[in-house]
């Protein structure tokens, strides 16, 4: 039998877990060393349930949360429950671990109460170098995965005893500022312990049941709210298509979106096979900047959580450009994914026209400065600056703006 839950204390609970990661996201940007998490905010939080399906998040970056909904399932597939104990702090990077480039390296901290793990706090922040062959990690000539920067499988950096040294100084040994980047790994794992202690602190108030009980009716809830929103699109297949830059030729993407009741399903047959340079997308990224596209036109005041995804599945053939077989480059994956929100757009202008925006602007352009400060020491900086975004039926769109909060 299934608890029930009052609403009052399902929404206290819902607003303690979201907190919780907000509050992570903020530990990161007081405490790192780089600017570009500091300042530029680039990085994102959220808390799991024991299984890793995706709870709650900070306000934080679309492309980053879809993606940590897959990330502490494929690690527990890799590192049983039974490996794990109280103190301990996981790092990766491996997008085919849940991930997505190699710049974005995720922290995970299991969260022990009463024996037991009961949630799992995730912090991912963007390193402002994670090595390969150029400051900065964006490799515009890589061809393989390998050439774009150190790839992290699940290590642990931390237990309750503090950091392993070893694995960290193997770590830093492969990047570039590596004081910077240590200085960035200690605010990563400071904020899984600021997000285990809010945790703990709600399962001690509510208990374990009660918590375990609105968890599982938060789920229910945004996928209700979804499917609703879901349901009032008029069945059928909406198509739409666009052109993008390759190195050697033009390349296409094809989005046919299946409306079928209250699911959908958003396939992408039909476009260019993956290319030899790093804007190949990781399946996982595909998702979750589709269904963050998706959200924003259906509902975009449902939570983001496991719950919400359950009507969206993705499908794309393995090897195409969306879809990338490994070891494809992937770190300028963006340059390709940022089209995707233009193409749930154009495939829903002519059913929804009120709630889509017209097209934006290509996407973001980065620029990396690299070298050595007054003392010698090596430093990467990165500068993300945004095309502007189209407008909607009744408000102008934006101009140029910067890159992701700054």
């Amino acid at each position: 039998m299934t608890l029930a839950v009052d609403p009052v204390t399902l929404e206290v609970i819902r607003h303690a877990l979201t907190a919780a990661a907000e509050e992570m996201s903020l530990v990161v940007m007081r405490a790192a060393r780089s600017p570009l998490l500091r300042e530029a905010g680039d990085l994102s939080s959220a808390v799991t349930d024991a299984e890793g399906h995706l709870v709650a998040q900070g306000r934080d970056i679309p492309m980053h949360m879809g993606v940590m909904s897959f990330t502490v399932r494929e690690f527990l597939k890799r590192v049983p429950k039974a490996r794990l104990a109280p103190g301990d702090v996981w790092f990766l990077n491996l997008p085919e671990v849940g991930g997505n480039h190699l710049p974005d390296v995720k922290a995970i901290r299991p969260v022990f109460f009463e024996g037991a793990i009961r949630a799992f706090a995730v912090n991912l922040a963007h390193w402002a170098d994670a090595g390969g062959a150029v400051p900065g990690s964006y490799v515009a000539g890589a061809t393989d995965a390998w050439q774009e920067g150190l790839r992290i499988p699940p290590v642990r950096l931390f237990s309750a005893e503090g950091p392993d040294r070893e694995k960290l100084d193997f770590v830093l040994a492969n990047v570039r500022g590596a004081a910077e980047r240590e200085g960035d790994i200690l605010a990563q794992m400071a904020a899984t312990r600021a997000g285990e202690e809010r945790l703990r602190q709600i399962l001690g108030e509510h208990g374990t049941a009660t918590v375990r009980a609105a968890v599982g009716a938060i789920h229910d809830r945004a996928e209700a709210q979804m499917r609703s929103a879901l349901a009032e699109v008029p069945d059928g297949v909406y198509r739409s298509e666009c052109e993008i830059d390759g190195f050697d030729a033009p390349l296409t993407l094809k989005l046919a979106l299946h409306v079928n009741g209250d699911s959908i399903l958003l396939d992408y047959d039909g476009t260019s096979p993956q290319q030899r340079h790093g804007i190949n997308v990781p399946i996982n990224n595909t998702f979750s900047m589709s269904s963050a596209a998706l959200k924003s036109v259906l509902d975009p005041t449902t939570p983001r959580n496991e719950g919400s995804y359950r009507p969206f599945s993705v499908r794309a053939p393995e090897g195409c450009l969306v879809n990338a077989r490994f070891p494809a480059a992937v770190n300028a994956r963006h340059l390709t994914f940022l089209h995707f929100a233009s193409l749930v757009f154009q495939a829903l202008a002519d059913v929804l026209p009120e709630r889509v925006l017209g097209e934006s602007g290509s996407p973001f352009i980065q620029v990396i400065f690299a070298g050595r400060d007054r003392h010698g020491k090596p430093f990467v900086h990165t500068s993300f600056d945004s095309a502007g975004m189209g407008a909607r039926a009744a408000k102008d769109g934006l101009s140029a703006t910067p890159y992701p909060n700054n």
